[in-house]
This record gives structure tokens, sequence and C-alpha cells, in this order.
């Protein structure tokens, strides 16, 4: 049984291109697109395999572009349990402006998932879920599925004796409720937690509510440039951020949490998963477009830090 199961509810085909400038009424000339499997546990389970981990990603699965997500992961050997549903598989657009150096993000909505539909899948999590370390549900929820699905997912988590690590935003992750093992969020979702944005100075404090409101056991949140803040029972502590010339931002947070999901699996100390984490996230900065963080890469980010 794959040691790490994720869960993808809007799985996305992710295109990746460039092109000169970006201006308004104008056709704009890109370069040709790369194709990727998206949405945050796609991604995590991809990030999961290439960092050496045991893994496998449940999805719904429609239309083409499902289709080809699912080829996508085969060619890259992700294990993968994809339920067919109706609809079609939505699709995310980042286009890098090479005159600027800045990268535009466009995502769609999912297609609405029908309440069979989500049983069905929520099924296919279930049958695999037995024997698992951890169950991560990532990622925003299409259309249709009821804000508290995750804590449905925590729910299966506890009764299969496997750690519950979710990485979401807005009324999906509040939805979750409580007794979640494992947060992984931004500053802007801490806020989202605690009903009011969130500057860098009071990071500290919202994440001890977070912990003592009996969200999460462990709650890291991603600062950027800042690095990251990790909070637990025992108090709070801050990482220093890793210094790379980033390429591109997608995957970043996909690439974090898997690279603290493995360290975990392998019985790391909580501090080292964190920095082992951190290095997969700044891994996957130095590769263009929708491409996640490198083993290599993760590695030597990861050596340099315990050098620092």
């Amino acid at each position: 049984m794959p040691a790490i199961v994720t869960l993808t509810m809007n799985p996305a085909l992710d295109i990746a291109t460039e092109t000169e400038i970006i201006v308004p009424s104008t056709k704009l000339r890109c370069e040709e697109p790369r194709y990727d499997p998206g949405g945050g546990g796609i991604n995590v389970a991809r990030a999961v395999h290439m960092l050496g981990g045991d893994t496998l990603a449940v999805f719904p699965s429609g239309g083409t572009s499902g289709q080809m997500i699912q080829a996508l992961l085969g060619h890259e050997h992700v294990p993968q349990i994809a339920v067919t549903v109706a609809g079609r598989t939505r699709e995310s657009l980042a286009v890098v402006e090479r005159q600027s150096g800045k990268q535009y993000r466009f995502l769609l909505p999912g297609p609405p998932l029908a309440v069979h539909d989500q049983e069905r899948v929520f099924a296919a999590l279930a049958a695999h879920a037995g024997g698992a370390d951890f169950l991560v549900a990532s990622g925003s929820l299409p259309p249709g599925v009821a804000d508290d699905f995750y804590a449905r997912v925590g729910a299966l988590a506890r009764r299969c004796d496997a750690r519950f690590a979710l990485d979401s935003s807005g009324a999906a992750l509040t939805g979750a409720g409580t007794g979640v093992f494992l947060i992984k969020s931004s500053l802007r979702e801490l806020g989202q937690l605690r009903g009011a944005p969130i500057t860098g100075d009071a990071a500290e404090e919202a994440a001890r509510a977070v912990i003592a409101e009996g969200r999460c056991e462990v709650l890291v949140v991603s600062l950027g440039a800042d690095g990251a803040l990790l909070a637990t029972a025992e108090g709070c502590r801050r990482f220093s951020p890793v210094e790379v010339e980033a390429q591109s931002t997608i995957g970043a947070g996909d690439s974090m949490l898997a690279g603290i999901l493995v360290s975990l699996v392998r019985d790391w100390p909580l501090l080292d998963a964190v920095r082992f984490g951190m290095a997969s996230g700044a891994a996957a900065l130095l590769r263009p477009g929708t491409e996640l963080c490198r083993r290599e890469d993760t590695e030597r980010l990861y050596r340099q830090l315990g050098t620092a």
C-alpha cells in the first residue's frame, strides 16, 4: 500500500508558455506550450515520486483534458486512480512575459461535480487508504462539492489510522474543521483560518491560536521571501528562506508539502522534515513553467541548509 495517498478534487491540465510582451487587444504569439498534470494533490504525488517516495494519486477525470492528465502521469510513472466523471477537467494557463520576466497565471473553474461522482471518488480514496501513513487533500473544491468535504477525508484518515495533511484555501480550508495532523498554509490562508488578514508580525500569534483551537497538530506557514513558520503545541519556530533565483512559482507549495511528507514517512525529526520541505519548494522555483522540484536539486539545497 502506498505510504502517501493524495486526493485532488479539482485537477487541472497545466499549460505553460512564453510570449514577448503582454498587451491588450493584440494577438500574442506564444512559444511551444508545455503540458503537465496539475492540481494540488496530483502535484504533491508527482513531487513525492520525484523525491523517491511511495505514493498514489486519486482524482476525478473528465473529457480529453482528464485523459491527457492520466497519460502524462503515466509517462512520469506516477501511480494513479482516475475516476471517470461527467464534464471536462479544467485547464490552467501560465504565460511568462519575456520582456519583464513576469509570469501571468489564468486559472479556470473546474466543472461541477455531481454528488454521485463525488461519492465514487471518495469510495476510490477509501479503498486505497488502508495502510497509508498519510492521506493528503490538496487544492480547491470544484463547484457542487460541499465546503466540509475535507472534514470527511479527515474522518476517513482517522478510521484508517493514517495522518491527514491538508493544503487548501477559503471555505474548503475552514470547512475541514479540527483534528487535522498537518496543515500547510500561506500567510493569506492563515488569515482565512483566523477570520482576518494576518501580517508577518502577527503570524506567530495567529499560528498558536490555530494550534490551540485544535485545527491541527502541526502548522507550516510558507512566508515566501521571509522563509517559513512552524507551529506545534510546543511552540513556534521560524526558518530562514532558501535563497534561489526563481524561474516560476508554480508547484513550489506542493513540492514543499511533498518534501515534508516524504521526510516524515522516513521518520525524520519534524525540524529536519520542514527544512527538507523548504529545500523541495526552493528546488521547484528553479524550474521553468509548470515543472516541479527535482530530487538532485532538493538534496543539494538541503545539504546547503545543513551547512548554513
